[in-house]
């Protein structure tokens, strides 16, 4: 079945996944600075995308910006992918397509391994895709596995566009953090997905 079929008690049952509920996870990540064009753009892109209140929209006009201004700060190391199918193992239901998908390889043509973060972009209860973004992340775990390329953590985000929620899948363990992030914190959403990317591949 596809990733979007997936609940929270299938990835356990499944996968023999544990579930760890956490409060304040990436509180102590810092804030980040962010270019005076993104800015600008949010003033006039945040709007426009809440009036037209699709997931495309959202994911256009808020996800991705945030997405490119990150990889822009790193100096292009990663590469970004939208839409793109990430089907890894039929077997285990693990297919299907991924809203965004993060690479530590600046290969842009194809998706290269490690894969670290994966991001879902919904425009109803966080809650109610949790699992999707979970089983994502387990497909993420075999894909650098089977490419030689293992490492020991991998995170997922969901969000709305303006609420953006954390996990982080290590080993059988995926912690959720209960915290959500908003719009308004756009620097700590920044400093977050920037730590993800970034945190001490294997």
């Amino acid at each position: 079945m596809p990733y979007s079929q997936f609940t929270i008690e299938e990835i356990k049952t499944n996968f023999g996944i544990t579930i760890s509920e956490k409060f304040g996870i990436f509180a102590d990540i810092p804030e980040i600075e962010y270019s005076d064009f993104l800015g600008q753009s949010f003033q006039e892109y945040l709007p426009l995308a809440l009036a037209i209140n699709t997931e495309k929209a959202r994911s256009e006009l808020i996800v991705m910006p945030i997405l490119v201004e990150m990889k822009r700060q790193l100096s292009e190391q990663i590469s970004i992918f939208s839409g793109k199918d990430f089907s890894v193992d039929a077997t285990q239901g693990l297919t299907g397509f991924c809203d965004f998908l993060i690479s530590l390889s600046p290969e842009q043509l194809v998706i290269e391994a490690p894969v670290v973060t994966l991001v879902e972009a919904k425009n109803d209860n966080i809650q109610s895709v949790l699992g999707q973004c979970m089983a994502e992340m387990i497909a993420a775990q075999i894909f650098n596995k089977r490419k030689g390329k293992e490492i020991s953590t991998i995170y997922g985000v969901v969000t709305t566009g303006t609420n953006w929620k954390f996990l982080i899948l290590k080993g059988q363990i995926i912690e959720v953090d209960l915290n959500e992030y908003f719009i308004s914190q756009l620097g700590k959403i920044l400093g977050i997905l920037r730590w993800c990317v970034m945190a001490n591949p294997d």
